[in-house]
């Protein structure tokens, strides 16, 4: 029997962890989660194939965007599910590949606020200012962007590591832990610090979301033809806002869990395994949804590639069997 774990860091007190699920439910679980990581990967995988097959995409800052931050959400996604699936089998791993685990982890969470905040900033320029957007947002500025993007997710929690490197002696990196960021980044100074950073990179975003939906909500009024490209990304945007307050659960999911248990006494399995797929795996939905769905341009592109992998399969599935009836 295993215990259910959060992997990305946001657990519920440690005494909760030595509760174990049956063999029976770990294995559901598991594979509830790994079949949606397949579906998700899938979908995700023909988002990025069908930008990259299409010239028209990776010339446009705002597909740019797109794509870098479901490229993060695979991250995301595929590291979160295997700390998920590696909790089951080993329960206790390395402290060196825990680290690397929940670091990666932690940045490409952090990340996607960021990212949504700069495609919201996108979508107001080319509202808002569309005479100067083709010079305000280049395909090269787009990329210095997303570089900036990294540093700004990167730079506040690379420092946990190195404080732990000055802090902790050689062997603790030898020995295996339950991978919790607590259990690793032990310095109660390090948790204030998320702390502090999260509510300033949230606060940001959210700023920066409500201003660019307000200035294109003004934007709006303007003509007809106008109206209908402002209210597709007030539409966005407000998509983006969803998107956002889902990845604040994650800061919020570890009270939440604590509150819930007092509730429901004895069902804390179920609760973080809940908590879980909701908070971590449910947003990653979203990002499908705003562009690859709800975008013309790359629906169009998305059904040929579809339909035309569907028919080269039709013919791989044929072409036996008119060899065989020669």
């Amino acid at each position: 029997m295993n215990s259910s774990a959060f992997p990305a860091g946001n657990t519920t007190v440690n005494q909760f962890l030595l509760v174990r699920d049956t063999f029976t439910t770990a294995f559901v679980k598991n594979l509830i989660v790994v079949l949606v990581w397949l579906i998700l990967s899938y979908i995700n995988s023909t988002l990025v194939i069908t930008f990259f097959k299409h010239q028209v995409f990776y010339e446009d800052p705002r597909y740019i965007l797109f794509i870098h931050m479901v490229i993060n959400d695979c991250i995301q996604l595929t590291v979160t599910i295997t700390l998920f699936v590696l909790s089951y089998i080993f329960y206790r791993i390395n402290v060196s590949f825990c680290c690397f685990f929940i670091l990666v982890a932690v940045f490409t969470t952090r990340n996607t606020p960021v990212s949504l905040a700069s495609m919201a900033i996108e979508r107001y320029i080319a509202i808002c200012d569309p005479l100067r957007h083709p010079q305000i947002c280049t395909v090269r500025r787009t990329y210095m962007v997303i570089g900036c993007i990294w540093f700004i997710s990167v730079a506040p929690d690379i420092t946990d590591l190195f404080v732990t490197l000055a802090t902790e002696s050689l062997s603790f990196f030898h020995q295996s832990v339950f991978c919790l960021r607590q259990n690793v980044f032990k310095d109660p100074i390090l948790a204030y610090k998320r702390q502090v950073f999260d509510i300033m990179y949230f606060s940001c975003v959210v700023l920066i979301l409500v201003y660019t939906y307000l200035r294109i909500l003004f934007a709006a009024r303007a003509l007809s033809t106008e109206k209908i490209s402002a209210k597709r990304a007030r539409n966005t945007i407000l998509l983006h806002g969803a998107q956002l307050a889902m990845c604040m659960l994650s800061y919020i999911s570890p009270s939440v869990e604590i509150v819930l248990h007092l509730i429901f006494h004895g069902r804390i399995l179920e609760i973080r395994y809940a908590n879980y797929l909701i908070v971590y795996i449910l947003p990653r939905f979203l990002s499908p949804i705003i562009y690859g769905v709800r975008d013309k341009q790359f629906r169009r592109y998305l059904k040929m590639y579809l339909l035309n992998n569907r028919c080269r399969i039709k013919r791989k599935a044929v072409t036996p069997l008119d060899k065989d009836s020669m």
